[in-house]
């Protein structure tokens, strides 16, 4: 009997050594793409503190330094050398932590040597699950690795983070990013305005601020907030949605220094005349193939001066706008985190080509939820202003436009001071090991 113990103890040992280790979880992949927000940080500090909390389901996270191109160039960034209170501390960090890029990857049949360089890197560090935070462009490159699975037998699952102060993606209810430059231009208007009117008896009459957004005027209705019944400004939106017309602005402009003795004008970047050409075209283009903006504010500047003699100044936002992490919207902190968190719940529930979106529920209160969109149906589509939310002088925004925007830009997320200044974050970016030979974009 002790002997046939011993035989079956022995089997069982046998059995045990010759079980298969448990297979490694997959990799992620994560980059920023198109122009950095306030907040996109905040999707980072969602996407790599959810995946840590699933370790057992997904592996490391390596960043693409200067986003897609940080892919293509076998240029990654190991996440995991960071501390807890690094990637904690990117929630209150402006810009992209990672670096970002404007590069739009060509279809597959146009380019197919990028797509397979793509497959090598993510083979080499065993990478399964790809997330893309961006707008519209973004969401393109997207949609086609998603693809590659099917046209290309690589198991990749590709989720969209999205990202843009333009707020023109469509499905999503609004943009993480959007909703705090929204505020840094309402607030802004709002702070400039009284300057202007303080010196309007004497000196400055007009004062023109210069805001992003080529064909969606969204960030520009924001100035529309300035205002208020409590505390009203004359205030004229120059939105893209409307053909600039110089004869009705220049009267609009002399009837409100005429009646207020100032005026405020938002202009946004992208407007344009009847014949479809910009304002502040310079004719350059950018990396994209869209056409180079800038000098918008300095166009109604010269019209003011030159047709109504008032003296005028002008500013233009720009960085300054989709950086200001310092006054940005406790709501719009809050979505982009919870847009990065939800990308890794989505990928580990198994969804391929979709992007997280925002699902407003409510207004009064103000409720929002996490929803879902195919990226099929967000790539290449661009959301504009609707027709209601402007006035039917196509100078102001309607009572339906200031519902939507107002929720957007409430709430306070005041990064740390430290001598007067906010405390941000620089992290380390310790560069993976690269495995393949270099690739030339």
């Amino acid at each position: 009997m002790a002997t046939k113990k011993t035989a079956k103890k022995k089997t069982a040992k046998k059995t045990a050594i010759k079980k298969k280790p448990a297979e490694k979880p997959m990799n992620a992949f994560y980059a920023q793409s198109g122009g950095v927000t306030a907040v996109i940080n905040a999707s980072a500090c969602g996407v790599i503190e959810t995946a840590r909390a699933n370790k057992g389901k997904i592996g490391k996270v390596y960043a693409g330094r200067n986003g897609i191109i940080g892919a293509l160039t076998e240029d990654l960034i190991d996440t995991s050398k960071e501390s807890s209170s690094s990637i904690a501390a990117l929630r209150h960090t402006p810009s992209g932590a990672f670096g970002s890029c404007r590069f739009k990857l060509k279809s597959l049949e146009e380019n197919q040597r990028e797509y397979e360089r793509l497959i090598e890197v993510f083979k080499a560090h065993n990478i399964g699950y790809f997330f893309y935070n961006g707008g519209g462009d973004s969401a393109d490159t997207c949609y086609k690795v998603s693809q590659l699975s099917e046209k290309m037998g690589y198991p990749i699952q590709a989720i969209h983070v999205p990202k843009t102060v333009d707020n023109d993606l469509p499905i999503t209810d609004n943009c993480p990013g959007f909703g705090s430059v929204a505020k840094y231009i309402a607030v802004s208007t709002r702070e400039a305005s009284f300057d202007v009117a303080s010196m309007a008896k004497t000196s400055t009459k007009v004062f023109i601020v210069e805001v992003m957004g080529r064909h969606a005027g969204w960030i520009a209705a924001a100035g529309g907030l300035a205002s208020t019944e409590d505390t009203p400004i004359p205030i004229i939106i120059l939105f893209p949605e409307v053909e600039f017309d110089q004869q009705k602005f220049l009267a609009k402009v002399d009837a409100l220094v005429e009646k207020h003795g100032y005026c405020t004008v938002v202009v946004s970047e992208g407007v344009h005349y009847a014949d479809g050409k910009f304002l502040a075209e310079s004719g350059l283009k950018d990396s994209f193939g869209h056409a180079q903006l800038g000098g918008a504010a300095t166009v109604i500047a010269g019209m003011v001066q030159k047709e109504l003699g008032l003296k005028n100044h002008w500013a233009v936002a720009d960085y300054l706008q989709r950086a200001a992490r310092h006054i940005a919207s406790k709501t719009d902190v809050d979505m982009a985190y919870a847009m990065g968190k939800a990308a890794v719940q989505f990928a580990l529930k198994g969804h391929n080509s979709i992007m997280p979106t925002v699902e407003r529920t409510s207004n009064k209160p103000f409720k929002w939820k996490v929803g879902m969109a195919p990226l099929s149906k967000v790539a290449n589509v661009e959301k504009m202003m609707p027709k209601n939310f402007i006035t039917k002088d196509g100078f102001g925004i309607t009572n339906k436009c200031r519902e939507y925007l107002e929720p957007l830009i409430k709430g306070e997320d005041y990064p740390p001071y430290k001598n007067g200044l906010p405390k941000y974050v620089r992290l380390k970016n310790v560069g993976v090991k690269q495995k393949l030979e270099k690739f030339e974009l």
